[in-house]
C-alpha cells in the first residue's frame, strides 16, 4: 500500500489501480488553520458517518467498504474541481458575504441570523488551499465544469440536501448547510470524499431559535471559540500581512465538548452505538 497524501483530516493510500484508503484521524482545522491538538474519537466518528451516508443516500458513491474504525475502502475517480455547497439557512459565511455586499438575495429573504432560506440554494465554491465561492458563469468560464456538469451538480447537491435534512430532522437535527464533492468514474458523476460533521453544520431541533449562534454539534464548535477569542480575525490579518497563521492551543473543555458532541450526533442520527 503506497501513501498518497495527507489532507486536514484524512491520510490517503493507493491499495491497487483501481481503490484507495482513507484513514480517518482525529486532527481538526478551522478557518484553514490546521490545529497541533487532535479531538479523541472524531476520526472514527468521521468513518462511521461516511459509511453511514454512502449506505443511507440512493445515489450513485465511490464507497466499496468498512476496512476498521478509521478506515475505509473507496474507488479512485477523477474528483471534478469544485466543492458544492448547499445552504439552507441564512448563516455562517453566506452572513458576512451578504454584509460586503458580495452576494445579493431575493426579495423576501430574510436577513435574520439562522432564518431558514425559502428554498436550498446551491453556493459551490472552488478546490484550493483558501476555497473561493464561485457563481455559475464563473465555474464555466474557469473550466471547472461544463455548463450541463454544474447545472447536474447543482440539481444533485440540493437534493442530496434535502434527503439528509429529512433524516437529520428525524433524528432532531436541524442539517443548516453541507458540503458535497463529486469526481467522474467511468465517464459518470459519482459522489465521493466523505460526508460527517467536518463537511455540514447541525444544531439540535429543541433549541433552534433564528436571531442568534446556533448550538453546534459539528466543527462550529472551535469556529465559535476562535472567533470569540479574536482569533479568526488574527488568522485573517496574519495572512493580509504574507504570514501563515499559528494556531492556538484548543482548551481542554472545548475539546471535551467536540467529542461528546461528534459522538451524540452520530449515535442520534444512526441509531448506533460508539
Amino acid at each position: 500500500m503506497k501513501f498518497l497524501t495527507s489532507g486536514k483530516v484524512k491520510d490517503v493510500f493507493e491499495i491497487d489501480d483501481e481503490n484507495l484508503l482513507f484513514k480517518f484521524s482525529n486532527r481538526v482545522s478551522a478557518y484553514d488553520v490546521k490545529f497541533n491538538d487532535e479531538i479523541p474519537k472524531k476520526g472514527q466518528v468521521l468513518c462511521k458517518f461516511a459509511e453511514f451516508w454512502f449506505n443511507e443516500l440512493d445515489v450513485p458513491n465511490h464507497f466499496v467498504e468498512t476496512k476498521s474504525d478509521t478506515e475505509i475502502i473507496v474507488k479512485k475517480m477523477q474528483m471534478l474541481p469544485i466543492e458544492c455547497v448547499v445552504r439552507g439557512y441564512f448563516y455562517g459565511s453566506m452572513v458576512s458575504r451578504w454584509k460586503n455586499g458580495e452576494i445579493s438575495l431575493s426579495d423576501g429573504v430574510s436577513t435574520e441570523l439562522a432564518a431558514k432560506l425559502a428554498t436550498p440554494i446551491f453556493d459551490p465554491t472552488t478546490k484550493s488551499a483558501h476555497d473561493v465561492p464561485i457563481n455559475r458563469t464563473q465555474a464555466i468560464a474557469q473550466n471547472l465544469v461544463t455548463t450541463d456538469e454544474f447545472d447536474w451538480l447543482s440539481e444533485k447537491s440540493v437534493e442530496i440536501y434535502q434527503s439528509m435534512s429529512n433524516i437529520a430532522n428525524n433524528a432532531g437535527f436541524i442539517l443548516a448547510d453541507l458540503k458535497l464533492e463529486f469526481g467522474k468514474l467511468d465517464d459518470q458523476i459519482i459522489l465521493g470524499d466523505s460526508i460527517g460533521p467536518d463537511e455540514y453544520r447541525l444544531w439540535p431541533l429543541d433549541s433552534y431559535t433564528p436571531g442568534k449562534i446556533q448550538d453546534a454539534y459539528d466543527k462550529q464548535l472551535l469556529r465559535d471559540w476562535l472567533t470569540e477569542n479574536g482569533y479568526q480575525k488574527q488568522f485573517e490579518d496574519s495572512r493580509s500581512s504574507g504570514k501563515e497563521p499559528i494556531a492556538p492551543s484548543i482548551p481542554s473543555h472545548i475539546i471535551e465538548k467536540m467529542t461528546q458532541r461528534y459522538v451524540t450526533a452520530y449515535e442520534r442520527t444512526t441509531g448506533s452505538i460508539i
